[in-house]
């Protein structure tokens, strides 16, 4: 990966000078996008403010200076013309981007629309630095170039602590596709965000990262994924440590989600304060050790975090972009069922989905016999006697965790919210026998589906309140229009 990096710092640039660091509270895809570059690409090739990416055309310099030590973070809007994630041959242009000479992070573009994306960029000291952006290896044979509009970069006050611990995520090289590049094609990671909580040492924090992935060619089946999820996309938290009242890493906290979802000590390697973790199973499950024929690596800005009391799900409604990556790596790959048909269990459409989100609480439990899961239940205008389950009163599709869940509901082709006559909740034991163990649904925080271009409409369902699904009484409206 070295050598890869010095060779493309090599390669004639255009350059761009990007004006000095902003402070600011808050490092989002957008307000990342707001300031101009401070002069115009030596090469005219680019339109002001965009640089543009050749395919076996010369890479492109960005000219920054810190103003203080820290972590940077640049941002643009990327599109590729000719790239669609839903096409084999035509899946994303990768974009590799070095600092100093040195190989940081590369960028999946999946998309002919432009996107708001953000990266991170690691520890820069104080002063001058160059950021080298090139067309890269990896990129489908229908990706030609690479548009960065308002690309820029910044070292900001807040969240310093939180992108000096952030994990660089090595790609997959693994499985039956057994290409260093795989991710360019499946599972790639989409965006990234972090948690935190108090430890118990006074003035320490724990910080946990996750990642959305495109999709898990491993593990828990679509289906499945869809009515206890409610997506296909793989989420999966991948390193958790902790840090003392002045940010640095405790000793011996550093923890990551390993193969089979085990949780082992970090022995891998740092790069400053960042852990190298590789993708190393089909369900998006971490190894520190690091294979030598990796090419991929992904230093995502993980600035973004999710409300409280809010499901994961929250972090792909606010890029809804992820939603039409989702969907296109599901219907290039063969796993949406043609025509859709909501009495089967196999996916569909995806935008035959209502996408819901509510929480529950369950209480203790009366007898013997498995936990009851809540399913929801969707009922039309058109034919109220029939109802839609998203469980597909399949039990161990019912949703047993407490707190905010997402799930999804099946529908005919053609339903919008102004169909539907009502939301259930259907209690649904996982299991053999019922344990009676109340379970009370107290929100519906939101309900969408996806419009033509797969991105999610504006929710039309909401609900508050408290209604008990109990083993005498399974099944309760939660909301009507």
């Amino acid at each position: 990966m070295r050598s890869r990096a010095r060779h493309a710092a090599l390669e004639p640039t255009g350059r761009v000078l990007i004006g000095t660091a902003l402070t600011g509270t808050a490092l989002t895809a957008a307000a990342l996008l707001t300031a101009p570059l401070t002069a115009a690409p030596a090469h005219a090739a680019s339109a002001p403010g965009t640089l543009t990416l050749h395919r076996a055309g010369p890479a492109r310099t960005l000219h920054y200076t810190a103003r203080r030590d820290g972590e940077a973070v640049i941002g643009f809007t990327a599109s590729a013309p000719g790239v669609s994630w839903a096409r084999e041959g035509a899946e994303s242009a990768v974009v590799s981007i070095a600092v100093d000479g040195r190989h940081v992070t590369d960028l999946v573009v999946p998309s002919s629309d432009p996107t708001p994306r953000s990266l991170g960029l690691g520890h820069l000291r104080r002063g001058g630095h160059r950021v080298t952006l090139r067309f890269a290896r990896g990129s489908a044979p229908a990706a030609r170039r690479v548009t960065l509009a308002r690309p820029r970069v910044r070292t900001p006050h807040a969240d310093q602590d939180v992108l000096r611990h952030a994990p660089v995520v090595v790609g997959r090289t693994n499985g039956p596709l057994a290409d260093p590049y795989q991710n360019a094609t499946t599972d790639a990671p989409l965006i990234a965000w972090h948690e935190t909580r108090p430890a118990a040492a006074a003035g320490h924090r724990i910080i946990e990262y996750s990642v959305v992935w495109s999709n898990e060619d491993g593990g828990t089946d679509s289906p499945a994924l869809m009515a206890r999820w409610g997506r296909t996309t793989d989420i999966e938290w991948i390193y958790r440590v902790e840090v003392d009242a002045s940010g640095r890493r405790v000793d011996g906290t550093g923890v990551y989600q390993a193969p089979e979802h085990a949780t082992l000590k970090f022995t891998g390697r740092y790069e400053d304060d960042h852990p190298l973790l590789q993708t190393c199973t089909q369900n998006n499950n971490m190894c520190d050790v690091v294979t030598k024929d990796a090419a991929l690596r992904f230093l995502p800005d993980v600035t973004a975090t999710r409300p409280d009391g809010r499901t994961r799900e929250v972090v792909m409604d606010r890029e809804p972009w992820t939603y039409r990556v989702m969907a296109q790596e599901m219907i290039r790959e063969g796993k949406i069922e043609k025509p859709s048909d909501p009495s089967t269990t196999a996916v569909g459409d995806q935008r035959t989905y209502l996408f819901a989100e509510f929480a529950k609480t369950t209480g203790k439990p009366t007898g013997t016999g498995s936990a009851p899961g809540v399913a929801l239940g969707v009922r039309l205008r058109s034919d109220p006697s029939r109802l839609y389950r998203s469980d597909h009163d399949q039990p161990t599709w019912s949703i047993e965790r407490d707190g905010a869940a997402a799930t999804t509901v099946e529908l005919p082709e053609g339903t919008t919210v102004a169909d539907i006559a009502s939301v259930e909740a259907i209690r649904r034991p996982v299991g053999a026998g019922d344990n009676g163990a109340p379970a009370t649904v107290t929100a519906v925080s939101r309900g969408f589906f996806l419009d033509g271009s797969y991105l999610p409409r504006p929710s039309g369902i909401t609900w508050t309140g408290s209604v008990t699904v109990t083993r005498e009484q399974p099944s309760a409206v939660l909301w009507r229009p």
